[in-house]
């Protein structure tokens, strides 16, 4: 029903700034709403920023708030994850997921890209 891909990783310097944006297909995508996970080596996936279907809604993780902002254009189909002030352990594996509400847990989460890569160097 919902097909998300993400683009935008790369590599950043420690402080630095990027933007991931997940592109969605599908006729119900305003209806879900939408989080992003992260995965680094060795570590299990977890959580990063979610937001509601009409963008009232947003949640962080501790570990990120302020520093990183979730956003969605609804139009555009697209979510997007501003990054700034990047640190070392927000390298990981990105991915963005569709869910039915903002307050789903990871594993109700049913819709997933395939992931995007993040590398803020040491």
């Amino acid at each position: 029903q919902v097909q998300l891909v993400e683009s935008g990783g790369g590599l950043v310097q420690p402080g630095g700034s990027l933007r991931l944006s997940c592109a969605a297909s599908g006729s119900t995508f305003s209806n879900y709403a939408i989080g992003w996970f992260r995965q680094a080596p060795g570590k299990e996936r977890e959580f990063v920023a979610g937001i509601s279907w009409n963008r009232i809604t947003t949640k962080y993780a501790d570990s990120v708030k302020d520093r990183f902002t979730i956003s969605r254009d609804n139009a555009k189909m697209t979510v997007y994850l501003q990054m700034n002030s990047l640190k070392p352990e927000d390298t990981a594996v990105y991915y963005c997921a569709a869910a039915r509400s903002i307050t789903a847990t990871m594993r109700e989460y049913t819709y997933w890209g395939q992931g995007t890569q993040v590398t803020v160097p040491s």
